[in-house]
C-alpha cells in the first residue's frame, strides 16, 4: 500500500465530503479512491468513514486522524519544495478564488509581474462572485471583501477598497444628474446589488465628511454580480457604486461619469482567507504577500496597468 497516496485520497474524502467529489478533485478514478480508503482502515484496523448513498461522515477515529494526516501532508510538501528548489522560487500548484470584480479589473492585469517574480507557480484561478467552501471544494485561498462571516477561517487584511458612484451619459439624458443623495429617492434609478450567499440586497450608503446616508432606494434590477453590475450601469439603467478600478477606462471613454463626486461609500476591507487546515506553503505565502502589496496595506487600489473592457455600450 502506498501510505502517502492513501492518506491523501482519505484527507480529500473528507474535505469533499463524498467518493465523486474526491476522486475529481485527485483526477483519479472513483474506485482508486476506494480502494485507497479500504486499503487504509485495514492497514489502520479502525473504521475511518461511515458511507451512505449520498455522503460520507467521519468517524471519531477518522477525525483524529484527519487532524495529524493534514498537518503531516502539508509538512510533506513543504519539505519537497524546500529540497527541490530553493524558498526564493517556490513552486507548485496554487488554487485561489476571487470576486470577478477583482479579478478582472485588478489582479489580472497584474498578474505579469506575479509570473515574473515567481514563474514556477501554477495559478489556478476561480472567478465568481459566489463563496466558496474552502475545503470542499480545494481552494487554497481566497479573496473576500467586506465582513467575514466564516470565524473558522484564518484572514489578512491586505487592503480596501473605496466605492463611488457613476451613470452612463444616456441616463443622465434621461433623468438629470442628482445633486445630493436625497435626490435619489425622487425620479432616479439605482441598480441594486445583492449577496450570492445570503440574498440580502447592498445598503447604498453615502459619506461626505460628517455626513452620511444609508439609503434603501427601490430598482428595477438588481444582480449578484460585479461584472453584469457594471454592464447594467452602462446600459443605461441606473447610478451604480462601484470601484474606480472597474470603471477607470469607461470614464476615460466617457462611457460612464461619476456623479455626486464629494460623496463615497464607506470602504470595503479587503482579506486573503485560508483554512486553518491549510500549511502556509511557500508559494502560498509569497502569493499573499504579493496581493498585500498589490492593494497597499490599508490604501485603496489604483490600477497600474489596462483594465479588461467589456463588450457594452450605453444606448442613446
Amino acid at each position: 500500500m502506498d501510505q502517502i497516496a492513501a492518506m491523501r485520497a482519505f484527507v480529500r474524502v473528507v474535505e469533499a465530503g463524498t467518493f465523486s467529489r474526491a476522486a475529481d478533485l485527485l483526477d483519479m478514478p472513483k474506485p482508486t479512491v476506494t480502494k485507497h480508503i479500504q486499503q487504509l482502515e485495514a492497514h489502520l484496523r479502525t473504521k475511518l468513514l461511515n458511507r451512505s448513498t449520498r455522503r460520507v461522515a467521519v468517524t471519531p477515529d477518522g477525525a483524529a486522524y484527519y487532524e495529524r494526516a493534514v498537518a503531516l501532508l502539508s509538512d510533506l510538501d513543504e519539505l519537497d519544495g524546500s529540497m527541490t528548489r530553493s524558498q526564493a522560487s517556490p513552486a507548485g500548484r496554487l488554487r485561489v478564488d476571487v470576486p470577478s470584480s477583482l479579478a478582472l479589473y485588478a489582479l489580472i492585469p497584474a498578474l505579469p509581474d506575479f509570473f515574473a517574480r515567481y514563474p514556477d507557480i501554477q495559478l489556478d484561478l476561480g472567478v465568481t462572485d459566489r463563496p466558496v467552501d474552502l475545503l470542499a471544494e480545494n481552494v487554497d485561498c481566497a479573496i473576500r471583501g467586506g465582513d467575514l462571516s466564516d470565524p473558522t477561517l484564518i484572514a489578512r487584511r491586505v487592503g480596501a477598497l473605496t466605492l463611488m458612484h457613476y451613470a452612463s451619459p444616456a441616463y443622465i439624458a434621461r433623468h438629470g444628474l442628482p445633486e445630493h443623495p436625497r435626490d435619489l429617492a425622487n425620479g432616479h434609478r439605482v441598480i441594486g446589488y445583492f449577496s450570492a450567499r445570503t440574498g440580502r440586497p447592498m445598503v447604498f450608503d453615502m459619506v461626505r465628511g460628517e455626513e452620511s446616508y444609508e439609503l434603501r432606494v427601490p430598482h428595477v434590477l438588481a444582480t449578484n454580480d460585479s461584472t453584469a453590475y457594471l454592464a447594467a450601469g452602462l446600459a443605461g439603467l441606473g447610478i451604480t457604486q462601484t470601484i474606480d478600478a472597474m470603471v477607470g477606462p469607461y470614464l476615460d471613454t466617457g462611457a460612464l461619469v461619476r456623479v455626486l463626486p464629494e460623496w463615497q461609500a464607506g470602504p470595503i476591507v479587503l482579506h486573503v482567507v485560508y483554512s486553518p487546515n491549510r500549511h502556509l506553503s511557500s508559494r502560498l505565502r509569497v502569493f499573499v504577500d504579493w496581493v498585500a502589496e498589490l492593494f497597499g496595506s490599508g490604501g485603496a487600489y489604483r490600477p497600474a496597468g489596462p483594465a479588461l473592457h467589456l463588450p457594452v455600450r450605453a444606448p442613446g
